[in-house]
């Protein structure tokens, strides 16, 4: 079925089920679906459209602005737009775009830069702490935490979110989970432990939670 929306025919998916009532969305591919019962008739869902363009606007844009954010890859607080490509064989980053292959792809750039900044950051700040034990590196997805410190098989683990963050916020995470080898708990002794390598770690700690 078809419909006019602001001066432009919009295509419009019907599913029909046991519904009561007709209700109206934008999917992900921003057109517009009406989810309505099996007695409903095109005529009936066309005029519940025609009243209600002021509201579907304001849902077009809202789905609009979703999809927009979901075609962005976060890399070291810096928003990329992804644009896929299968001609390329390697992920490029230019001016606000990250050029890629596809999905796959993109999500192994996410690993490796993973693995190679963390292990860079982690090498460039360990000199600084003195008398913690040699300890293993690890990153996996953490929806809770953005650091492990583990002092009895002694693993520090980093989120793998932390990629999305400013590097700064990723070295504090670093700090935070290095200090816990000199104290285990978050006692004022550890806070006083992370001052000395990371003063304005409150503000870092807000923007990790923003």
């Amino acid at each position: 079925m078809q419909t006019e929306l602001w001066g432009e025919i919009v295509d419009v998916i019907i599913i029909r089920k046991k519904n009561k009532n007709i209700y109206l969305r934008f999917n992900e591919d921003l057109k517009l679906v009406a989810t309505c019962n099996y007695f409903v008739t095109e005529k009936e869902i066309k005029k519940l459209i025609a009243n209600n363009k002021n509201k579907l606007e304001k849902m077009y844009i809202s789905a609009k602005e979703k999809q927009e954010i979901s075609h962005q890859f976060f890399y070291l607080g810096k928003p990329y737009t992804i644009v896929y490509d299968e001609s390329l064989s390697k992920v490029e980053l230019t001016n606000d775009l990250i050029l890629v292959k596809n999905a796959l792809e993109l999500e192994k750039f996410a690993k490796k830069e993973c693995i190679r900044i963390f292990t860079q950051e982690v090498e460039r700040i360990k000199p600084y702490f003195k008398n913690i034990p040699e300890f293993t590196l690890k990153f996996r997805n953490m929806k809770t935490r953005w650091g492990v410190c583990n002092r009895k098989n002694n693993t520090v683990t980093l989120n793998t979110e932390l990629l999305k963050k400013d590097i700064d916020l990723l070295d504090y995470v670093i700090i935070h989970e290095l200090c816990h080898f000199y104290e285990a708990n978050h006692s004022s002794r550890f806070w006083e432990k992370v001052a000395n390598y990371y003063p304005n770690y409150k503000e870092a700690r807000k923007r990790l939670r923003g």
